[in-house]
């Protein structure tokens, strides 16, 4: 004997009425027009939200873009104007960019505007002021290269006290540079203590510490 479910299988689907399909009909006119109202009651409402949404994205990407393009257009007129002043030999023009521009770049042209005018105010500038440890701690070594018979070892100690740091990239050369001076004064007792810094380092360069060991 067919169970219940089984004889529900074999039914058919009654079809709708007139009035079925007529009322199926109105309730689609309804809802469209309730969805229709209550779509016009949100942009009423939130309308002038979603087009100021829309145009601060618009106008962000533009600046995004407007930005990279300036910024795009100011590093290379500053490479244009880099070269022109080197090949000029304008150290002038080079403090100028050092002045306005950033980074390793401004260091660069101040380390050449010294290179070409021999100014050792420039030089003293970027001993102070460069914008990167490097430019830096280079400018100290070559002002004591330049000026350090007229120092005392302490005082040259205490200049290149940046530099006593592995972040440095002229420790060794500065550790080197106070020993070689406090022997130079006789105290070997202050110069060893530089020395052996250099010499017990496994990251020291070999010529460094050849140049220690024989000084040791």
């Amino acid at each position: 004997m067919a169970t219940i479910l089984e004889r529900n299988k074999n039914l058919k689907p009654q079809k709708k009425t007139m009035q079925e399909h007529a009322e199926d009909a109105l309730y689609r006119e309804v809802w469209e027009d309730v969805n229709n109202e209550k779509t016009q009651q949100f942009l009423k409402k939130y309308g002038k939200y979603m087009i100021a949404g829309a145009l601060a994205i618009m106008l962000v990407t533009v600046g995004i873009q407007f930005g990279i393009k300036s910024h795009r257009a100011a590093k290379l007129a500053t490479a244009e104007n880099y070269e022109t002043a080197i090949d000029k030999s304008d150290a002038n023009a080079l403090v100028g960019i050092a002045k306005n521009t950033k980074g390793a770049t401004a260091d660069l042209a101040m380390w050449n505007a010294y290179l070409l005018s021999k100014d050792e105010k420039k030089l003293e500038d970027l001993a102070q002021n460069g914008k990167t440890r490097d430019f830096r701690d280079l400018a100290k070594i070559h002002i004591v290269g330049l000026r350090g018979d007229q120092m005392s070892a302490a005082d040259l100690e205490k200049f290149l006290s940046d530099l006593d740091t592995k972040n440095s990239p002229f420790y060794y050369t500065a550790c080197l540079t106070i020993a070689q001076k406090y022997l130079a004064e006789g105290n070997r007792e202050s110069a060893n203590k530089w020395l052996d810094k250099i010499i017990t380092d496994s990251d020291a360069p070999a010529t460094i510490k050849s140049d220690a060991e024989t000084l040791r």
